[in-house]
């Protein structure tokens, strides 16, 4: 499916942001912007009416053709207090499980004048090959595609770790478990090199770590205690069984013994180092409860941090579309 430019497609004329379909080809300027963007939404959750009319009038369709609760209600939440109306398409209901095509789909949705589509596909490119495809002005997130990129849970991931230590500079970032199959890491990787950080290690089983990951900036680690030492930031990825084909792993318990997270192997880290996880946890097989709810983890403000992120991402994307010359030139009415 992959055949545009990824940022030639994503950026307007003036360099914003129109789609956002992954972090590759984008720039620190870019992905900062966002961070800063995210932390202006923050506050929202404490105030009494949590919106801002950013999006109002705009209509954003969830379109999740693979299963994930937790993020299609976070990016709910996140257009809803931009005030978008939003409409959740059930895919497993829908026409496209009946035999129409996604291209017949997307044409049906746009001929409703929706505005913005947040798409979840099994499908590495899916929501590159959307974003070829659908009418100018029509802004596309993607919102998890394939083993290929997950760039709001990678920017959330930033955030968090920008608000725990003020800087990327400096830091190591350990990234633990399955990298085979994780479109997280991928995103992570990109978006920690960008904003500078040198010293990133991916950490697990040979089977489990393709080598092209050491030409995109990262430090290969079989062994966990080499992985973990003296790192600021742990990254514990779930161990995707969904996708795994054939024997990648003896089983559950040995990869726990040998690469788990607990209390223990925490202890290599340094002493204020932070530990995240995109979730959903499989506690003993990744991480110990122990560590997913200790003093080190910052677990739950990934969740926080995420509906600002979207927001950020969300009015970024749709500022992008309207300023691009391909929308509709607004009438002087003085």
């Amino acid at each position: 499916m992959m055949r545009s430019d990824p940022r030639a497609l994503q950026l307007n004329e003036h360099g914003q942001l129109k789609h956002f379909l992954t972090l590759d080809g984008l720039d620190k300027t870019i992905l900062t912007e966002i961070l800063d963007r995210a932390e202006s939404f923050l506050s929202m959750g404490e105030q009494s009416v949590k919106k801002v009319p950013l999006l109002r009038g705009k209509t954003v369709v969830n379109l999740f053709f693979e299963n994930s609760t937790r993020t299609r209600t976070t990016f709910e939440l996140a257009a809803k207090r931009l005030s978008a109306d939003v409409i959740n398409l059930n895919i497993e209901t829908s026409a496209t499980s009946k035999g129409e095509s996604l291209l017949d789909t997307l044409k049906n949705l746009e001929a409703m004048q929706s505005d913005m589509f947040v798409v979840r596909h099994s499908d590495s490119g899916a929501p590159h090959f959307i974003a070829e495809h659908c009418t100018p002005n029509v802004a596309i997130i993607n919102a998890g595609d394939g083993r290929h990129a997950h760039p709001t849970q990678a920017m959330l991931d930033m955030l968090t770790i920008r608000r725990h230590k003020g800087s990327f500079d400096g830091l190591k970032v350990a990234i633990v478990g399955d990298i085979l199959h994780s479109r997280v890491a991928r995103s992570q990787l990109q978006a920690l090199t960008t904003l500078g950080v040198s010293d990133v290690r991916l950490v697990d089983s040979k089977t489990l770590i393709p080598s092209f990951f050491e030409e995109m900036g990262a430090t290969i680690c079989y062994d966990l205690e080499a992985g973990l030492k003296d790192v600021d930031v742990i990254v514990m990825l779930r161990l995707q069984k969904e996708r795994m084909k054939g024997a990648l792993l003896p089983s559950e318990s040995e990869f726990y013994r040998l690469y788990g997270l607990t209390e223990e192997s925490l202890a290599w880290a340094k002493p204020d180092a932070i530990v995240m996880h995109p979730e959903s946890i499989n506690r003993g097989v990744e991480i110990s409860s122990e560590v997913a709810d200790g003093d080190h983890s910052v677990i739950l403000n990934q969740v926080t941090n995420g509906i600002a992120v979207r927001m950020a991402v969300m009015s970024m994307a749709m500022s992008g579309q309207l300023q691009s010359d391909e929308a509709p030139a607004v009438k002087d009415e003085k």
